[in-house]
């Protein structure tokens, strides 16, 4: 039996959440964040998206681009309690709901407690009510997959439903610039253009051991992902231990200062992929795969978790410098991984540092 998976991301939603309590803010650029020098824009409005600004972007420079931008500091313990409100009603519906962060989740609505037959009604249904509970617009997938669900929810945005049908998935998949996959970050998708990938279509002419020689171990997502084939299950209350990224190089390195902005390159991805996921942890593992193939890591632990993005950057780097290289040992392959998750309290997570935030659309 086919699955019916939905996937549920609020539109912009910490921006939404302070036009919604702000009346004066509604229909104006607004930024979370703060304005100060070393400030970065953790959620940026819909409005404020027009003029070319995003989340991670320095504060200075988003208001360069638009001098009438309005900042507003974080209000975490709101942001949650509204998350929780949404999460109890995804719960009406089904007991297999997946967060992914406090503003999306997916469902699977395959045997569903209203014994409806159609997931496009319950997704449809979800959004009316999500509007009339909270106030806010949200976005929402519907295929037999969660990689084309969560592809599908971005579709329309904002305030859009979107469905990819069983006999459409393949043709979907094919059409989509390499950008739209999940897991292909920055760095993967200028490997990727290097090499003539830029479509689902380009992707899906390698063969898995051809992907595999080029990306790792990724590269068997990247062969599925290029097919529209997705088998994870969606797992309720998803404990998520670590969190990271790598990169296969094009050409084997040895010089430092390459190496040095490659991994700087990995470390936003990794930060920013953290930011999302709400995950935060004390150990940070650096894994390095020479030319040869042999591989090793290096790792360190904090006494405290990892809050801001200087001090990740700081370990990262440090564990870069005892890595052994050079004199003809040259490196393939790098990845950085945070893990070792601290169990916060919510007095906690209301201190969270957005310093370095990115926040999803």
């Amino acid at each position: 039996m086919l699955r019916k998976i939905i996937h549920v991301d609020i539109d912009a939603f910490y921006a939404s959440i302070e036009q919604r309590d702000h009346p004066e803010y509604r229909g104006k650029p607004l930024a979370v964040g703060h304005a100060a020098e070393r400030g970065v824009v953790a959620a940026a409005s819909y409005e404020a998206r027009k003029w070319g600004i995003h989340s991670a972007m320095p504060s200075l420079t988003a208001l360069a681009r638009c001098p009438d931008l309005i900042f507003v500091p974080t209000r975490f313990d709101v942001y949650q309690e509204v998350s929780r409100q949404i999460r109890e009603l995804f719960l009406e519906y089904t007991d297999l709901v997946e967060p992914l962060s406090l503003d999306e989740a997916y469902l699977d609505v395959t045997v569903n407690k209203f014994g409806i037959p159609s997931a496009t009604a319950i997704a449809r249904d979800i959004r009316k009510r999500i509007r009339e509970a909270t106030g806010l617009t949200a976005s929402a997938g519907v295929s037999v997959n969660k990689l084309l669900a969560k592809i599908a929810s971005d579709w329309k945005k904002p305030d859009g439903l979107f469905v990819v049908l069983p006999e459409e998935a393949e043709a979907f998949v094919e059409a989509l610039k390499i950008e739209q996959f999940w897991g292909v970050g920055r760095v993967t998708a200028e490997k990727m253009h290097r090499l003539g990938i830029h479509t689902g279509s380009d992707l899906k002419r390698l063969d898995e051991a051809e992907l595999l020689r080029l990306f790792g171990k990724a590269g068997h997502m990247y062969y599925l992902n290029a097919r529209g084939i997705d088998d994870r299950e969606v797992v309720p209350d998803r404990i998520r231990k670590s969190l990271g990224a790598e990169t296969t190089f094009m050409a084997d390195l040895d010089d430092r200062e390459e190496l040095t902005k490659r991994l700087w390159e990995i470390s936003k991805e990794v930060w920013n992929r953290r930011s999302r996921q709400m995950f935060i942890g004390r150990t940070v593992t650096l894994k390095v795969k020479y030319a040869d193939f042999r591989e090793m890591s290096r790792r360190r632990t904090l006494p405290k978790a990892v809050r801001n993005f200087r001090t990740f950057w700081t370990v990262a780097k440090d564990l870069l410098n005892i890595v052994e290289f050079g004199n003809g040992k040259k490196i393939r392959l790098i990845g950085l991984t945070v893990s070792n998750a601290e169990d916060e309290t919510e007095d906690r997570q209301l201190r969270f540092d957005f310093g370095d935030e990115e926040e999803g659309s």
